[in-house]
């Protein structure tokens, strides 16, 4: 995540070249979408997804930032479960799940 977030994820050896090809179009997507072209979708078209997939591919990576946009522009800070579970790796559960499991 971390080599995700600080734009490192090409030194990943350990992506799958379906995760390469969903952050190569990510990464376009979210920095310069006006310069995406046809050729740009082929990698994920040569690895099975059609056309919906696209669109599904587009629609999580525009939600991703238009909401990271409204958090920021807001000032928003995550609570400290959900650092937490960033830090730890353990999932947050809900509300109910917390005093169920308990």
């Amino acid at each position: 995540m971390e080599a995700v977030t600080h734009r490192r994820w090409r030194e990943l050896s350990a992506l799958t070249p379906r995760q390469r090809a969903l952050c190569t179009v990510a990464e376009k997507l979210s920095e310069t979408p006006t310069r995406m072209v046809e050729a740009d979708w082929q990698p994920l078209r040569d690895l099975g997804f059609d056309e919906v997939a696209l669109l599904e591919v587009g629609h999580i990576v525009g939600i991703f930032n238009y909401l990271t946009r409204l958090a920021d522009g807001f000032g928003l800070q995550l609570d400290r479960g959900t650092i937490e579970a960033s830090e730890t790796g353990v999932a947050l559960r809900r509300p109910a799940e917390q005093t169920a499991g308990a």
